[in-house]
């Protein structure tokens, strides 16, 4: 495709975090990899954030007349990067939210919403009480001048700023199970507990304690209290799996995505496979000897 991939990976992002997250190794990426290895681990890092390193990268790829090829799996960091979306706030912690978090703690949840309905009605009547992180969310944007409400309409229009094409690859849940076992031990045997082992020394432990840190928060037990190992193997596996299907949720539910059944394909046929659809839309494929 004349193409350099943009990592749309929220775990990807972090230095020394390689194994447990299947990156590609320097050595072996034959093209471009943007999008990687941004931060160290722990570092407080937000959707708003990696929008605005995804559409540098693009505008960079787009400028030397490439194709910029957006690949992975966070659904919220896709959408990010392509989509319509303004975040009001840029960092991942803002004065506001500690102390709005204090109040929740002092006043509880349900005076925090009701603080919000006070400011934002339209907004309160879309989330919760109990969901206190997104009540602290839409206090913080109509602090800026934004109704959550706003937000959460245009979040829902999936009105992308690119001209894009959207292609999923859909396993077939029996061998897409098999093949989580297979990466699980194949990143083992990379050195996963190695790697686990030397983030915990360099004191990333919260960071790897983190819900999203599949693959590492079910390791430091082992290494920290001796905790059998194949139990926390299988914890990985069945993780990945719920991870798996929440994905699967979270695309299916976006009309835009072409879906190619990958189940019995090679990398080298899905890779085909998905040229062939390409130009069935009427997308103008390179090939190497275009370039």
């Amino acid at each position: 495709l004349g193409g350099e991939i943009v990592s749309a990976d929220s775990m990807q992002i972090y230095r020394g975090m390689d194994v447990g997250t299947s990156k590609t190794p320097a050595e072996r990426r034959r093209v471009r990899q943007w999008c990687v290895d941004l931060v160290e681990p722990g570092r407080p890092y937000s959707a708003a954030l990696y929008q605005r390193a995804a559409r540098e990268a693009i505008a960079d790829i787009h400028e030397r007349d490439a194709l910029p090829v957006v690949v992975g799996g966070t659904g919220l960091y896709v959408r990010a990067a392509l989509d319509d979306w303004d975040f009001p706030t840029g960092e991942a912690e803002t004065p506001e939210r500690a102390s709005l978090e204090r109040l929740a703690d002092e006043l509880g949840a349900d005076a925090l919403h009701a603080r919000l309905a006070a400011i934002d009605p339209e907004g309160a009547s879309l989330i919760h009480p109990n969901n206190v992180r997104r009540v602290i969310r839409a206090l913080e944007m109509a602090a800026t001048g934004v109704s959550y409400a706003a937000q959460a309409a245009r979040f829902a229009s999936r009105n992308s700023v690119y001209d894009s094409t959207f292609v999923g690859l859909h396993i077939d849940r029996a061998r897409l199970y098999e093949r989580i076992g297979e990466r699980v031990d194949a990143m083992l045997d990379s050195g996963l507990l190695g790697e686990v082992e030397g983030l915990l020394a360099a004191g990333y432990r919260d960071a790897l304690t983190a819900s999203q840190a599949i693959g590492y928060k079910q390791l430091v037990p082992v290494l920290e209290a001796g905790a059998p190992l194949a139990e926390a193997v299988e914890q990985i596996r069945k993780a990945t799996r719920r991870y798996a299907k929440r994905q699967y949720t979270w695309f299916r539910a976006d009309p835009r995505v072409n879906w190619v059944d990958a189940t019995e394909l090679s990398p080298a046929k899905a890779a085909d496979t998905v040229l062939e659809l390409l130009e069935s839309l009427g997308r103008t494929v390179r090939t190497p000897h275009d370039r």
